[in-house]
């Protein structure tokens, strides 16, 4: 090896060193900045853009603002906006294809080449070229395969159910997010009068203790009756306690709900009246309602149009491919006679071994629209069980809604009397204490009864598949949002009419 290659090949070796070094990767943890910086992106995407609460909630804003700003329902919108790109996409896939190229060459030699004799093996023609060592070229072609455009219509046939099945799972995620809204609305309502009474209450109880812990001290009563009036009035505290951290979680769970920033304040204002929810609706129409309106339903009707298609892609694929193709181009070779020319062509195309495999191939796609034909029929089953599961549920939380009222009316009427016969003496405060707590828990039981009434009444609208907005809003700010609600909730005291009502 000469002494002056040899300097060249270790150049060369170093510069492909420091190449691959420096495409090299490495790990690179995120920074506490980066996170930083991360967490106030995120807490401005997730709150940033919320109208404040600028007075107390009603049920009908609770609802919209958790319509409008809940994240998981965000999430379910932004999966249909997908879906319906998607679909662009395949709908695209549909048009044919139009390839434009360009590009140029260069050799550092001519391109030449010479003819042999296969007879004697020797030289026929002298070396010549037809080719220049620089040239550019340009070609623009327009194929279109037949075979391709069937199977992408289908494709693009099984998209559009997709973005339809996608809507479905949104509207049922928005009637669960109805129901869950109505039902920690009333916890949080209870929880919000219950709160302002336990304090003095327990202040109360606080108090008394503490007489009681005097007059103990002082020998002024039997320590064994000093004893159990203080076990009592502790096992009284102990239940205010519990009473009150039970409370304390209701109204960040509505926020969530509602998608406010946690531990943010803010007041509820629900009506003075607790009102029972009526649904005009014939138990024997129940079923046909379901039936029309679920979602899971529709979503499942569209899940067999895509099985079907299927199928007719799986048959479109056993057939011959037609390839028609049109082209112009464009090359500087001098020694071409015509520069640029225009070409047309057809040709056909045909997997043969698909037709050894034609009976698994169509079998497949036949089970695969089979089972969503049964998945189809066996939801029925369920969604007819649900029905029938939420009627019994709504009735029965109805009839103990009424007989928590009517047990609170007599706690509370039991405290009155409690107060006006009460005397200044120990037993005297324990009894008041004793009967002001019984009629705290049973306003309380009141307000979860009726949470969980106003619950079954949100899964009965959902079981039947009913939508708390309709389909058009005049808009999508709060106030909108809330009139539809009203109205919606107005439409369901009506009777609904079915074909089954009308027969």
């Amino acid at each position: 090896m000469s002494p002056i290659m040899m300097p060249r090949k270790i150049l060369a070796a170093a510069l492909a060193t420091v190449v691959l070094g420096g495409c090299a990767i490495h790990p690179r943890p995120i920074t506490d900045d980066e996170r930083k910086a991360a967490m106030q992106a995120d807490a401005q995407a997730m709150f940033g853009e919320q109208e404040p609460v600028a007075a107390p909630i009603t049920l009908d804003e609770a609802m919209a603002r958790a319509l409008k700003y809940n994240l998981d329902h965000r999430v379910k919108m932004m999966e249909e906006a997908l879906a319906q790109r998607q679909l662009d996409l395949a709908n695209f896939d549909l048009l044919p294809q139009l390839t434009a190229a360009a590009g140029y060459t260069s050799r550092d030699n001519v391109l030449a080449s010479s003819s042999q004799d296969i007879v004697t093996g020797q030289q026929s023609l002298v070396p010549s070229t037809s080719s220049q060592r620089q040239a550019t070229r340009a070609d623009l072609g327009f194929s279109w395969n037949i075979l391709d455009f069937g199977v992408s219509y289908y494709t693009a046939q099984q998209q559009a159910d997709r973005v339809l099945a996608t809507a479905e799972r949104r509207r049922k995620v928005v009637q669960l997010l109805m129901q869950q809204t109505r039902q920690a609305y009333w916890q949080a309502a209870g929880a919000q009068k219950l709160q302002g009474q336990i304090e003095p209450l327990l202040a109360q109880a606080r108090q008394a203790l503490d007489d009681s812990h005097a007059i103990e001290t002082k020998g002024l009563s039997d320590p064994l009756q000093s004893l159990g009036y203080q076990r009592e009035l502790l096992s009284l505290v102990l239940q205010l306690e519990s009473i009150r951290d039970e409370l304390a979680q209701a109204k960040p769970k509505l926020a969530s709900i509602m998608n406010l920033p946690p531990g943010k304040p803010f007041e509820l204002a629900p009506p003075d009246a607790l009102d029972t929810p009526t649904l005009a609706i014939a138990p024997e129409a129940m079923e046909e309602t379901a039936l029309l309106h679920r979602p899971e339903l529709i979503e499942a009707n569209y899940n067999e149009r895509i099985g079907l298609n299927e199928t007719h892609k799986a048959l479109a694929k056993l057939l011959p491919g037609v390839q028609l193709s049109v082209g112009a181009h464009y090359d500087s070779n001098d020694f071409l006679v015509n520069n640029s020319w225009r070409d047309a062509g057809v040709q056909v195309s045909w997997n043969l071994l698909n037709l050894l495999n034609a009976r698994n191939i169509k079998g497949a796609a036949k089970a695969q629209y089979e089972l969503a034909r049964e998945q189809r029929l066996a939801l029925n089953m369920a969604v007819l069980t649900q029905v029938h599961v939420a009627w019994i549920d709504y009735d029965s939380r109805r009839q103990q809604f009424e007989l928590t009222r009517d047990l609170n009316d007599v706690e509370q009427r039991i405290l009155e009397h409690t107060r006006n016969a009460t005397n200044a003496n120990a037993q005297g405060k324990l009894a008041e204490i004793r009967a002001a707590t019984s009629a705290l828990m049973s306003e309380l039981r009141l307000y979860q009864s009726y949470a969980a009434y106003q619950g079954a009444y949100g899964q009965m609208i959902a079981s039947l598949g009913l939508d708390p907005v309709p389909n058009a809003v005049a808009g999508h700010d709060l106030p909108t949002l809330e009139k539809a609600i009203a109205e919606t909730e107005k439409q369901w005291e009506r009777p609904l009419v079915t074909e089954a009502a009308a027969k």
